[in-house]
């Protein structure tokens, strides 16, 4: 056994790899090929349709410019601590975004739904994609309002909004007729649920047959399909944000954005909404940063590089504000409105002001395509990596269902069939009012601050902020600034609590334009919400239930940190629980096996 051993040893130079630290655990040999791969994926996770899309609808809901002001608040409160935070996570964990919370055993979590939300978004963006490369040698349908699809309200250039002699405040263009009456050919209520989309079908399974070709390899492929759907969405952005403040009355909708309605802040919706929006734009609180960052080598400095994200994702959300407005401004002043009233407040608004601006422009069918194909790769960006997130998860959750060959491809694609017939439901003629309750319960509002509030919880008061500052400094080579450790037991988690607070006192009835949903809509809601938050409070009963010892020490040993024997450092400090990597086999095979194991991670 002994002269085994030696031979063993021999044969292996015991030095460290100065890209495996201290602290690094193999995992399964997938890691970011570069620095730039990895900050490249989180902006093509992170910055996406909630930047172009979200944010711009819910600042005109909100009254533009005041929806500002709680914005700004609560990133700096809360969005930049809890997204440095669940990135350092990953990264010292090395895991995804269940067993990392090994951390702190008391609490897992994992948001499911919005993957099946979020798709209904690039569905739209594929089936306008497909009406515009057919259009390519004519003009766009949405140009003019066309008896097929057109109501009673819809007025195009053949009859002016200023010179018709009918109530201007009841008048459409036809590129938001055609978004609600023909694309969606949407139902006046929620019950009226009609039959599915035909086009829309065949786009959603477009679309996730899209994202599976994206991540089923795993985090390689990913890192380089990332360089192309991170910056080209750029390129297209900007070419439209010059058109737009070049049209006249541009300005209008501009001042409109940034100029704050200080009255709107009573309003506990625009908090709910600012604050959910950063969660939603950061992808705070759904387990994908914790993933990114678990494929980081173990000392890289993800402090810069939560900066570096930070300032690209507020950017982004600013200027493609700047963009959408810009057209909003236009509308107004073509209709005679105020920018206020220019376009119904829904999810759909991306979907009526780009196109009618689109319309405007020379080549519109050319631009309409490029438009419709950056809105589908920023959603494929960020989808692929919110499933490769839920993936890993599981991965690193059950390991023991993922030793077969093709496993990993068989699980993925099962994920994306499963979640595409969640899907359906949104597709209907009654999908819109689906897609506004997933839009508000599972992907944000309640859910999201809960699962915020939970996270600060457990790393700034069971673990320790300081503590977790000195598992930081391991990785980075110094502490952070005392602002997050100050965010995280504090500030943070004051300002989930408190708006989630100031949204019950000040409940607001759910609407989408003038629709009021029925009661039996806000149960299932409120069913999507607590169906991803309840995980926590009940995994947390199970472990107590089946923890030995008394109620104190059933207590601490579940908030007592589980972790391997590389992530010790010198300023790790216990109580902590070690998790084996071999085996206590007796055989000698087995144990040679194991000693064969610990000299490979050492090298």
């Amino acid at each position: 056994m002994k002269n085994e051993v030696k031979k063993i040893v021999k044969k292996v130079t015991i030095k460290r790899n100065p890209e495996k630290p201290q602290g690094y655990d193999d995992r399964s040999s997938e890691r970011w090929e570069g620095r730039f791969s990895f900050i490249l994926s989180l902006i093509g996770f992170s910055v996406g349709l909630g930047n172009i899309w979200r944010f711009p609808y819910l600042c005109y809901k909100n009254g533009g410019g005041a929806f500002l002001i709680p914005y700004f608040i609560c990133l700096v409160c809360a969005g930049i601590p809890l997204f440095f935070m669940e990135l350092a996570l990953g990264q010292f964990m090395s895991k995804g975004g269940i067993a990392a919370w090994n951390i702190c055993p008391l609490f897992q979590v994992v948001v499911f739904w919005l993957n099946a939300y979020y798709i209904i978004v690039l569905t739209w963006a594929v089936y306008y994609l497909y009406l515009s490369v057919t259009s390519i040698f004519g003009t766009v349908p949405w140009t003019y309002c066309d008896v097929a699809w057109a109501s009673a309200k819809c007025v195009d250039g053949s009859e002016t909004f200023v010179n018709t002699s009918r109530n201007i405040s009841e008048l459409v263009s036809p590129a938001e007729d055609f978004f609600s009456r023909y694309v969606l050919n949407s139902s006046d209520t929620i019950e009226d649920v009609g039959g599915l989309r035909f086009g829309l079908v065949i786009s959603l399974i477009v679309s996730w047959f899209l994202i599976y070709l994206c991540i089923w390899k795993g985090v390689k492929v990913t890192g380089k399909i990332v360089w192309f759907t991170a910056l080209f969405p750029y390129v297209i952005l900007f070419s439209l944000f010059v058109r737009g403040v070049t049209l006249d009355g541009a300005w209008d909708g501009i001042e409109f954005y940034l100029k704050p309605n200080l009255t709107r802040l009573a309003d506990a919706e625009v908090w709910i909404d600012a604050g959910t929006q950063i969660f939603f734009s950061y992808s705070i609180g759904i387990g994908g940063l914790v993933a990114l960052g678990s494929y980081n080598v173990y000392n890289n400095n993800c402090l810069r590089d939560a900066v570096i994200f930070t300032s690209v994702n507020t950017f982004t959300s600013i200027f493609g504000g700047v963009a959408i407005f810009s057209v909003l401004g236009y509308m107004a002043k073509d209709m005679g409105v105020e920018v206020g009233d220019v376009a119904a407040k829904g999810p759909g608004l991306v979907f009526v002001a780009y196109p009618k601006a689109i319309t405007t422009i020379p080549g519109a069918p050319i631009w309409s395509s490029l438009f419709f194909l950056m809105i589908l790769i920023l959603g494929v960006d960020s989808e692929f990596v919110a499933v490769e997130g839920f993936v890993t998860s599981i991965m690193d959750w059950m390991p023991h269902l993922f030793k077969y060959k093709h496993s990993r491809e068989v699980f993925v694609g099962a994920t994306c069939i499963f979640q595409g017939v969640m899907g359906l439901s949104m597709i209907t003629r009654g999908g819109i009012f689906v897609f506004k309750l997933f839009d508000y319960y599972s992907a944000s509002g309640i859910c999201l601050l809960l699962i915020a509030t939970f996270e600060c919880i457990s790393i700034g008061w069971f673990y320790g902020a300081n503590r977790f500052c000195d598992d930081i400094k391991s990785m980075v080579g110094r502490r952070p600034p005392m602002y997050f450790p100050i965010c995280w037991a504090l500030i943070t988690p004051l300002t989930t609590v408190s708006i989630l607070v100031y949204s019950v006192y000040e409940h607001t009835t759910l609407k989408l334009g003038d629709y009021t949903y029925p009661t039996w809509a806000y149960a299932f809601g409120y069913f999507l919400t607590f169906s991803s938050v309840s995980c926590i409070p009940i995994t947390a009963f199970i472990k107590y239930v089946f923890a030995s010892g008394s109620v104190t020490e059933r207590f601490f040993a579940l908030i007592t940190p589980t972790i391997s024997q590389n992530q010790i450092h010198e300023n790790t400090k216990r109580p902590y629980n070690i998790k084996s990597t071999c085996s206590s086999n007796n055989e000698d095979k087995v144990r040679l096996k194991c000693i064969s194991i610990i000299l490979q991670q050492l090298q």
